[in-house]
């Protein structure tokens, strides 16, 4: 850390990841500390380096991790060594969120700052819940409330006659004091026929409603036992959701889906699930690093003039071959002449996406797929580079070598058990949060079994979901049941199976 420190009071959304502003975003990735609050997706923090300290500083109920006070002194305190600090608030900081706070102690104490203001959850909670907060058939006024405030206070500072008069009505923090809310709007004039909405977990995949009247929402909490974080939501404007419904509705919504990809590679499966509503499980099993030697590559990489066809049977494939390519001080413009094979259209993408085009993609996206996709051409005599992991099926060397090739595998990556531990699966096994496990390749149900150990059961309720038949037999073959096999071999088609799932 050098120069002088600063602080980010950062608005991290309503719960949903995607919700944080890019500015947020950008001032995740600088920051040296982060301090965050219970409330803040755990998917926003992947945002942060590597290196980059966190520090919660979250309170649930009446549970302070840190006090107010601490929670000031912390950012004066690092921001004063010269750290950047993010201080990640959920919703925005400057509604009901205490920002205005700690933005006066660090003007006090001379530290410069940044509000990046964040989406309140009392927009976000209600529009996804399918609740317009305005509507010219309804209403032309809202208003937001806190439904907790400030206990220490000698008497409350709302004017329950001018809020029984407005539209619609938001309580943030409001279910343990929504009796008393209730019993105060109708008093001062407030129609108990008014439709009123609980919004629990809002834009989350675990978001739960629950409507009712103004008159009889409280006593529907009770026996739901409704419990904090909730959206109370008082207007004519609540009757609209039937219609606009659209979170709830999603086709996977509050699914909890198991991804055990490398950390780095589960991001289109995350976002295409995410759009359907699932609830995302990140637990990679896996992580790739290079080869332990880069002797046999290398050699490839010398004689790379002699290759009539280079395979890749993976983006992994790609991404470590090129890398060494660069190293050895050569580029793409030693590749003329070569012919480009890749085992289906993901791999053919990262190759592509370098400039380079593929000349050949089988029509199915396995390794017998490469062999038969070679049926048509003359390799007798024919040397064929297949870069790959360090442990992989032998069906293309084995059978490009029956058509007369001279088949050069050499390792350029290796898959190896990652730092996971059981409990952290366990948690949401045990909290009932898991629906599906997905594998993607044999070495992800290796390691997905040797981290959970010999004593894990399946939950009866959760399904297995794999692609291709390769990773199918992988996981019968330990004994795992397959529920959901999708016949493309993609990513897109894994979830395309699942959204076509009959639970």
């Amino acid at each position: 850390m050098t120069g002088k420190g600063r602080v980010y009071i950062i608005g991290a959304g309503p719960g949903d990841p995607g919700l944080i502003t890019l500015r947020g975003v950008q001032c995740i990735r600088e920051a040296d500390v982060i301090i965050y609050d219970h409330l803040v997706s755990p998917e926003i923090l992947r945002h942060a380096g590597e290196k980059t300290r966190l520090i919660y500083a979250g309170k649930q109920g009446g549970d302070h991790t840190l006090s107010q006070w601490e929670i000031n002194n912390l950012l004066v305190a690092e921001a004063g060594q010269g750290a950047i600090v993010a201080r990640l608030k959920g919703g925005d900081p400057f509604i009901f969120g205490r920002g205005g706070e700690e933005a006066e102690v660090l003007r006090e104490a001379g530290i410069p700052f940044e509000v990046v203001p964040g989406i309140s959850s009392a927009v976000a909670v209600p529009a996804y819940a399918g609740i317009p907060l305005t509507h010219r058939n309804h209403t032309v006024s809202v208003a937001f409330v806190t439904g907790h405030e400030d206990p220490t206070k000698g008497k409350s500072d709302l004017d329950w006659p001018t809020l029984a008069g407005i539209g619609t009505l938001v309580f943030l923090m409001g279910v343990k004091n929504l009796p008393a809310i209730a019993e105060n709007l109708i008093r001062y004039g407030k129609d108990a026929a008014t439709p009123a909405a609980l919004i629990r977990w809002g834009t989350t995949p675990d978001q739960e409603t629950l409507t009712g009247t103004l008159g009889d929402i409280a006593q529907k909490a009770e026996e739901r036992r409704f419990s904090p974080p909730s959206i109370f939501v008082v207007g004519g404007v609540v009757g609209l959701r039937e219609t606009l419904n659209w979170f709830e509705t999603k086709p996977l919504f509050g699914r909890g889906i198991v991804i055990t990809r490398p950390e780095a590679q589960a991001e289109e499966l995350s976002e295409l699930l995410r759009a359907r509503g699932a609830r995302v499980i990140h637990f990679p099993v896996i992580r790739i690093a290079p080869p332990e030697s880069w002797e046999e590559l290398d050699g490839a990489i010398d004689r790379l003039e002699s290759y009539r066809w280079i395979i890749f049977t993976s983006a992994n494939g790609v991404a470590f071959f090129f890398r060494r390519l660069r190293e050895r001080g050569r580029d793409i413009r030693d590749l003329k002449g070569i012919r480009i094979a890749t085992i289906g259209p993901a791999t053919a993408s990262a190759v592509e996406t370098l400039g380079i085009r593929v000349d050949l993609v089988p029509e199915e996206f396995i390794s017998e797929g490469v062999v038969n996709a070679f049926a048509g051409e003359d390799l007798r005599g024919r040397r064929v580079l297949l870069p790959r992991a360090e442990q992989a099926r032998d069906v293309i060397p084995e059978g490009l070598a029956k058509m007369g090739a001279d088949v050069d595998v050499v390792t350029a990556y290796r898959t190896v058990r990652s730092d996971r531990n059981a409990a952290e699966l366990e948690s949401f096994l045990a909290e009932d949060k898991v629906d599906v496990i997905t594998f993607t390749s044999p070495s992800t149900v290796a390691n997905f079994l040797g981290i959970m150990g010999p004593d894990f059961h399946l939950p009866s309720k959760v399904r297995i979901a794999c692609i291709g038949p390769v990773t199918e037999t992988a996981a019968r073959r330990a004994g795992l049941p397959v529920d959901i096999l999708q016949e493309r071999y993609t990513i897109p088609g894994l979830v395309e199976a699942l959204t076509e799932y009959r639970w």
